[in-house]
């Protein structure tokens, strides 16, 4: 009998381990990928889908058996069996939980390095604020790449500035005004932000960027835009009264339409 519920026990852990991850590769609840960032987040997602189908599934199923194996037998008046002192399964049950949070912690982090959040900021005597090493990111599994001083000349400054309950938008080329993103696809894109008022927050679901927008602090947001469209920007830190009206958009041009739009908009002769 021992020996039948180890073999049960291990057949029913392969079988939920292989349907978590199917569930996890084949059912994607997140929006279309749309950032040279955004693949770097889903490896994260997509491992933290699998921790939570398999908790969920088994204890599901362990509940459910336990109602059904151990429920009041007709008859029965007494209580049930009291065990203690089973040291084996306290330590089981104390390892794993501990083995998963440690794992969930150190990935996170590794990812958290990886997209460039460990870098430190460093301010020059403008009170500007820029990153001590430009960094690219590849794909799923590729660590950070140094730009290159050509990629670097490239990228493209906006100023963003956060009020209640707007996002204004500034490019220094053309010194130009805008209530709405507009990016060239396949350029890396330089946003400073810095908040008027109260913290904001700026979220595109489609690049998987989500950055706070501080009063008297400003931040460098770097991403490159990998899909053309339009994609909605969010206000995610609730901000006052009409923080659920604060919304943008984030228009993906070609480079040629983005030209187009600088020339047309500019001030400036370009």
């Amino acid at each position: 009998m021992p020996k039948l519920s180890a073999i049960i026990t291990l057949t029913s852990s392969l079988i939920l381990g292989v349907g978590g991850v199917w569930i996890a590769y084949n059912v994607n609840m997140l929006p279309a990928s749309a950032s040279m960032n955004a693949p770097v987040y889903d490896e994260l997602y997509r491992v933290l889908f699998i921790i939570g189908c398999l908790l969920f599934i088994g204890m599901t199923a362990l509940v459910i058996y336990s109602l059904v194996q151990f429920r009041r037998k007709p008859g029965e008046t007494g209580d049930g069996i009291d065990l203690e002192g089973n040291i084996t399964l306290e330590i089981f049950w104390t390892a794993v939980p501990a083995i998963v949070v440690l794992f969930v912690g150190l990935y996170s982090y590794d990812i958290y390095d990886r997209m460039g959040g460990m870098q430190p900021l460093m301010h020059d005597h403008s009170g500007h604020i820029g990153n001590q090493e430009e960094r690219v990111w590849g794909g799923i599994g590729s660590g950070p790449i140094e730009a290159s001083t050509s990629n670097k000349s490239s990228s493209l400054p906006i100023e963003l500035t956060a009020m209640q309950f707007a996002f204004i938008f500034h490019y220094p080329k053309g010194d130009i005004i805008s209530g709405e993103l507009h990016v060239p696809v396949g350029r890396e894109v330089s946003l400073k932000m810095e908040s008027k008022d109260v913290i904001h927050a700026f979220w595109v679901p489609q690049f998987r960027l989500k950055q706070d927008v501080i009063p008297g602090q400003p931040t460098i947001l770097n991403f490159t835009p990998t899909k053309a469209g339009n994609f909605p920007i969010v206000c995610a830190e609730l901000c006052g009264p009409y923080h659920g009206g604060m919304r943008s958009n984030v228009i993906v041009d070609k480079q040629e339409d983005f030209d187009n739009w600088i020339k047309e908009n500019s001030k400036e002769t370009i």
